[in-house]
């Protein structure tokens, strides 16, 4: 019987007929119920070689529990009851345009899944509540403990449309965020905005910093932030280097943790290819 640590099978076919929950609760002595539970929050991958001399072999998610296999495959379980037992935070969608949408993210949501499952992705979450259903893909993300707006395509071919304007800094994302300390203290006279262009890890990063209030009593700014590369925690980063950290941060903030971390994705503008007009969609 399976543990509740994490625990790992690799099962190859070796024999035809089989439907990927057999194989899975001869391997591992699993109920089929909770199997079929587990393959729909997406721990269980099929690994298939290619059938022709030229066909790459690749793995992939599966999730129908009736699935036969074929002989040759390989089943992947990534088995941890923890994740398994991870309940999603409830998203809200913002707009449905079709070939994609637009949502906004709660803070504890994770924007990619992993091995071990994507059932508490937004993806997942856009997969499952949208109607009619549609397949989901992520075009750019979020950290976990950020909340707001997030893009997700619903065509590989709207997939890479955005990424292309991504690339092409053709998308206008702004963020706020309440940072601790008096911002304006290190702008000039009659500025408002702060320029950081600390590389991230070697790479170059290039984020802007609008100071809109200070709250003396609390010793708290509250910021509007642009940036024009999206290096991980890169927002996090950069104001934390500057001293100036975001209010709750528990990577790269001072130790004040009685709160969330507070970065938010309150706007999104760009040419949407599907009306061909500007479109500007603003967080809840």
């Amino acid at each position: 019987m399976v543990d509740t640590n994490k625990t790992e099978f690799h099962i190859a076919v070796e024999a035809e007929g089989k439907t990927a929950v057999e194989l899975l609760a001869e391997a591992t002595k699993l109920s089929k119920q909770k199997i079929k539970q587990a393959m729909q929050k997406g721990c269980v991958w099929l690994e298939k070689s290619g059938e022709q001399e030229n066909q790459k072999q690749y793995t992939q998610r599966i999730r129908r529990a009736k699935k036969v296999l074929s002989v040759g495959e390989t089943l992947h379980f990534y088995y941890d009851e923890k994740v398994l037992n991870a309940e999603p935070a409830e998203a809200v969608l913002i707009s449905d345009k079709g070939d994609y949408s637009i949502w906004h993210k709660p803070s504890g949501m994770l924007s990619q899944g992993s091995k071990w499952g994507d059932h508490c992705t937004i993806y997942r979450w856009a997969e499952k509540h949208l109607k009619p259903e549609r397949p989901a893909f992520i075009v750019h993300r979020l950290d976990r403990a950020a909340s707001g707006l997030i893009i997700i395509a619903h065509k590989k071919k709207t997939a890479a449309s955005f990424a292309q304007l991504f690339q092409e800094h053709k998308i206008d994302k702004r963020y706020r965020v309440r940072v601790e300390g008096d911002f304006s203290s290190i702008l000039e006279r009659e500025e408002t905005t702060k320029t950081i262009d600390t590389k991230i890890e070697n790479k170059p990063a290039l984020s802007h910093a609008k100071f809109e209030s200070y709250d003396k009593e609390s010793d708290e700014s509250i910021l509007e932030i642009k940036i024009e590369t999206g290096r991980k925690h890169q927002i996090r980063k950069h104001l934390s280097e500057l001293g100036f950290p975001v209010v709750g941060d528990r990577l790269y903030g001072s130790g004040r943790l009685q709160e969330d971390l507070k970065l938010q994705a309150v706007s999104l503008k760009f040419d949407c290819f599907v009306s061909g007009e500007e479109v500007l969609f603003r967080s809840l």
